[in-house]
């Protein structure tokens, strides 16, 4: 009998989920709004109906699941807690992971979900040939997922990774996390659509994606706009380039969809302020697993997880 997990990736938007092989093929998928101003009773209750209907697909094509990976946005505790999630709030302080588990009877883990991507990258996409990586998920807000000796580093709470709330302007815009400057208010999707929307041409506040749009087309503003938050990025990362000496920097989520905008102003700004030996030697990278990053790398936890529990039973 063949073995399968189940990936989940929980956006603030969308919740996918799938069925994954151990060699991250992706055998059948489930995608729906994640709905979480119903509550964490109905989300709860609409994530065990998916999952309990894969697992049951799954069973009935004669595969067995060992575990399920939750990818989440926030900080999630080693133990599985949702600790802080702005787009997740009413499922702050639920052991999310454990409450999963109670309602599928699958070993279950959860993590964040930049660094379920980190994983899917390093395992099956652009990471695959480097040990040190750093995946950065640029969309709502700006995650983050460190991948060292070619482990998954998450610090002694399970909550390192938060590369949007370094500090890129001292005095800078008001963050949602309490601090001011965070590079999230300056490159998100968020953060470009009311640049864009300074414009008072515009008349209301674009999409990132029209913005990018608007900028290959050589509309010099939307351009300028792009070019400002590659540079931002590139001046967060040159540091963590001269703290970790990273191999690549790989960028995805909605936002990182517009690489060639993003990519030369940050190249430049790492060059420019990155000591020679690891700014040579890190390379800026297009994510090559899109909307399935994350799925994939939380199906590939769940792996771990499984094969694990097998090996100290």
């Amino acid at each position: 009998m063949d073995s399968v997990c189940i990936g989940v990736d929980v956006g603030g938007t969308n919740l996918r989920c799938a069925l994954v092989t151990p060699g991250g093929v992706l055998l059948r998928r489930e995608s729906q709004a994640t709905a979480i101003s119903s509550g964490s009773a109905s989300f709860l209750a609409r994530l065990l109906l998916v999952l309990n209907r894969l697992k049951g697909e799954a069973e009935a094509s004669g595969m067995r699941v060992v575990a399920a990976g939750l990818g989440v946005p926030g900080l999630i505790s080693n133990q599985g807690v949702l600790h802080s999630s702005v787009n997740l709030l009413p499922l702050q302080g639920l052991n999310l992971a454990r409450a999963v588990s109670t309602g599928t009877g699958l070993p279950v883990v959860a993590l964040n979900d930049a660094n379920a991507s980190a994983i899917g990258e390093q395992r099956f996409g652009a990471g695959k040939p480097y040990r040190s990586s750093l995946m950065l998920t640029i969309g709502t807000g700006v995650g983050a997922g460190l991948i060292l000796d070619g482990r998954l580093w998450t610090g002694v709470d399970g909550v390192a990774g938060e590369f949007g709330h370094i500090t890129v302007e001292p005095n800078g815009r008001p963050c949602g996390c309490g601090n001011r400057g965070c590079l999230e208010q300056y490159v998100s999707a968020t953060a470009i659509s009311a640049c864009a929307a300074g414009d008072p041409r515009d008349g209301r506040s674009p999409e990132a994606a029209a913005v990018a749009a608007r900028a290959l087309q050589g509309n010099p503003e939307s351009a300028g706009i792009f070019e400002q938050a590659g540079s931002y990025l590139g001046i967060a990362a040159a540091g963590v380039v001269n703290l970790l000496n990273l191999e690549a920097i790989i960028l995805g989520g909605g936002v990182a969809r517009s690489f060639e905008l993003l990519a030369a102003p940050m190249r430049r700004e790492i060059s420019a302020r990155a000591f020679a030996i690891p700014g040579a030697r890190v390379r800026i990278l297009r994510g090559e697993l899109g909307d399935d990053a994350g799925v994939l790398g939380a199906a590939a936890t769940a792996f771990d997880t499984a094969s694990f529990e097998k090996a100290g039973s």
